[in-house]
């Protein structure tokens, strides 16, 4: 009988062993949020990215970052307690020709917290191209309410500030006027992104700075209002 119930037990531990390996290897097989790190004038901003949450916003982000579009281009927008913004002006305050705009995620669950980074987007929800914004506070006016209109959509969050967080508190700190096609916000001296990467990954060679047709200076962007309400990018 004891030779019975050992042969049984030993029976049970070779059926379970696949699955209890097949357990433990998942959180190994599981892909990590990838990061990219920002090389700014001011310094440098690692953004951790939600592939999970955010698959269409994350693998636009990462299309730019990897064919060099970021390179040379300023962060145009900065609003203290509010956002700071870019991703499609040259330093000649141009805008550069961006891949045909994504579908909204904005429905994804996730909050515009401080320190989250997110779509900037036109009137229509679905128009968000290479811009992003950070969120110097809890916006949580951006958030997606419902479907019902652009004011209702909110804006789509994909990341988080991970490391220089400092870095973007300190350009939106700096003094601003308007230039160019902006009548105000715009950091001086100009916030240049130098370069940026996919953590483990190269730097891409620097896309070539093809202006697109110019657009009016309010696309793309959150308004600020004083109602302190959902934003409706303009």
């Amino acid at each position: 009988m004891p030779k019975l119930k050992l042969a049984l037990l030993l029976l049970s531990a070779a059926l379970l062993a696949p699955v209890l390996q097949a357990q433990d290897a998942k959180p190994a097989a599981a892909a990590t949020s990838p990061e990219v790190v920002l090389h700014t004038s001011q310094g440098d901003i690692t953004l951790e990215l939600y592939p999970d949450k955010a698959p269409k916003s994350v693998a636009n982000f990462l299309q730019y970052v990897r064919q060099g579009f970021y390179a040379g281009t300023v962060f145009h927008r900065a609003i203290p307690g509010y956002l700071v913004q870019g991703g499609l002006y040259t330093r000649e305050l141009q805008p550069k020709r961006t891949h045909s705009a994504i579908a909204s995620e904005a429905d994804n669950g996730l909050s515009n917290l401080r320190g989250t980074v997110a779509v900037a987007r036109g009137a229509d929800p679905n128009s968000g191209t290479s811009q992003f914004f950070f969120n110097l506070v809890d916006n949580r006016r951006l958030d997606f309410v419902g479907n019902q209109s652009s004011l209702t959509w909110g804006f789509a969050v994909f990341g988080k500030v991970v490391k220089g967080m400092d870095v973007v508190d300190k350009m939106a700190a700096l003094p601003t006027h308007g230039i160019g096609p902006f009548a105000a916000d715009v950091p001086n001296p100009l916030v240049v992104i130098e370069s940026a990467q996919v953590v483990g990954e190269a730097v891409p060679a620097v896309a070539a700075s093809t202006p697109a047709p110019i657009v009016p200076a309010a696309t793309s962007k959150p308004a600020k209002r004083s109602a302190r309400k959902p934003a409706q990018g303009r």
